[in-house]
């Protein structure tokens, strides 16, 4: 696990210089400033963006609840990826928060297969009567 850690670093490291080079070292210093800010501006208004997923989808269903739980957790990780520095995390950062976006607004859009014509009174109950008169061999 250690090593996979270092691994990241590093590769983190050699990208963000790679991207560095080519954009040059002011740009670098605005976009890393930039998703640092957007990040902290995402934990900012965490509160109200969760309460918000958590109002507005239906937690009923246990698939909606589920798909609520990973809006939240994939807002969260994307901003505190905003934050830290480098263009990998940056980019795993966009990656979720555009995951959040889509469990927020195409994961809850599916056909609801409760129609209120198909459905039945909840306070019936189904019962067959069996009239043994009628199962009865006549007697010789």
């Amino acid at each position: 696990m250690g090593l996979l850690v270092v691994g990241l670093f590093f590769g983190e490291l050699l990208i963000s210089l790679k991207v560095g080079l080519v954009i040059g070292f002011g740009w670098s210093v605005v976009w890393i400033l930039g998703t640092a800010a957007l990040g902290y501006l995402l934990i900012q208004l965490s509160p109200y963006a969760l309460m918000n997923t958590f109002n507005t989808m239906n937690l009923n269903d246990l698939t909606n609840m589920r798909n609520a739980h990973n809006a939240a957790l994939a807002y969260l990780f994307a901003a505190i990826l905003l934050i830290v520095p480098g263009v990998f995390t940056d980019l795993l950062g966009l990656l979720m928060l555009l995951y959040s976006l889509y469990l927020r607004l195409f994961a809850t859009m599916r056909p609801n297969n409760q129609s209120p014509y198909n459905k039945g009174d909840d306070d019936v109950i189904d019962v067959e009567i069996i009239d043994e008169s009628d199962r009865r061999e006549p007697r010789a």
